[in-house]
């Protein structure tokens, strides 16, 4: 009786999955480019955990991102989500979706780049506007223009961002297209590795 051939879909999966090994994928970029939906679908593909890292935060401190920002300020949040990201990469493999200042902050992102493979999620900003523009819970878009807002936040971090081991464009496709596109960066950056 002969073997069942693999699924493209499992291909792919068993392909990233061997490529990531015991590191951990960490999902960057701005708010509304999919780290946590897409990280989900990925975390599942690849069958490890995903975490993310503001739910973490709001577990262990017991208050919501916008009520921490309230009370104690955005420098005393990015010392807690130093803390937290640096625990979360700890051991792997795993997903980890982190909010859109983590890379930004140095401390934070010496321990993202040594804790695992960064994926920066790419967007545009009428992509990021028409999903962030939705909800009312983005504490650093209560500002008299928040489209101009996330635009200098933009701005400002793409330069960052780009600093990531790996970019995959955000776009308005499905999470699933999302998934396999961050699947396919982790195969072919092995393969770079591999032949470097």
């Amino acid at each position: 009786m002969s073997e069942p051939l693999l699924t493209v879909a499992d291909s792919l999966k068993d392909r990233a999955r061997a490529a990531l090994g015991s590191r951990n994928l960490i999902l960057v970029g701005l708010m509304g480019a999919g780290k946590s939906s897409v990280g989900r679908i990925v975390a599942t593909q690849l069958g490890i955990p995903f975490i993310d890292s503001d739910h973490e935060i709001e577990r262990v401190s017991r208050m919501t991102i916008p009520e921490l920002f309230a009370a104690y300020g955005e420098v005393e949040f990015r010392a807690l989500e130093t803390r937290v990201v640096k625990r979360l990469l700890k051991s792997g493999p795993r997903v980890v979706s982190t909010g859109g200042g983590a890379f930004i902050n140095d401390r934070t992102r010496r321990h993202i780049k040594r804790g695992g493979l960064s994926v920066w999620l790419k967007a545009d900003l009428d992509v990021l506007w028409d999903r962030v523009a939705k909800r009312d819970s983005r504490p650093l878009l209560k500002t008299e223009n928040p489209k101009q807002t996330l635009e200098d936040l933009m701005n400002a971090r793409y330069p960052i961002y780009a600093q990531a081991d790996l970019t995959v464009l955000s776009r308005d496709v499905r999470k699933e297209i999302m998934a396999d596109e961050v699947l396919n960066a982790v195969i072919e950056a092995q393969k770079e590795s591999a032949a470097s």
